[in-house]
């Protein structure tokens, strides 16, 4: 009996990445709480986030292959998470204008019928022009920014907020393609 592939995510960014390379999965979200989690790196806690978020879902299903991820900014060391309101938003997107930061994005696999799993990371570096504060202003208006990480979603700004990307594209809108394709290989 083929195993059913589940994503441990809501979003409907990692909904459509998903597409490119499964065609057909469910989608159930996990309860995860990403404020209980801890780790020593942004590194570390992208992956075990990641790993909880399959495994919430894995010991609710039987035949499945569960796929877990989060996604994190890090400016220097210091996560940058979902804006709290629209005014967190302005801050978060101030505080990134004319820097570079990090987009970490952990994956984890859990084959619930073997108990495998595995877990790997990606990693794009992401140079933000130095933005005028009333584009930031007008950005965060339209209440896109409030869902994700960093206060902002690269295929809604890179226009008119990028500089430059140095890595996986995929993997800053949410779920890194090449690198999950490569982990569901391994199973």
């Amino acid at each position: 009996m083929p195993r059913t592939i589940i994503l441990a995510s809501a979003s409907p960014r990692r909904v459509e990445l998903l597409r490119k390379i499964v065609r057909k999965f469910q989608v159930i979200p996990s309860r995860v709480r990403e404020s209980a989690i801890t780790a020593r790196s942004p590194l570390a806690f992208a992956v075990k986030a990641a790993l909880a978020k399959a495994a919430d879902i894995a010991v609710r299903r039987k035949n499945a292959v569960v796929i877990g991820a989060d996604t994190i900014v890090v400016l220097g060391k210091k996560i940058i998470g979902k804006p709290k309101s629209k005014k967190d938003a302005v801050r978060i997107l101030k505080s990134l204008a004319g820097k570079t930061h990090l987009v970490i994005t952990g994956l984890a696999v859990i084959d619930v019928k073997s108990g495998k799993k595995k877990t790997c990371y990606e990693i794009t570096r992401v140079k933000m022009k130095k933005v005028k504060d009333k584009e930031i202003l007008y950005y965060v208006k339209s209440g896109r920014p409030l869902d994700k990480a960093g206060g902002y979603g690269i295929q809604e700004i890179e226009d008119s907020f990028i500089d430059k990307i140095d890595g996986d594209y995929d993997n800053v809108v949410g779920l890194p393609v090449l690198a999950l394709k490569k982990l569901l290989c391994s199973f």
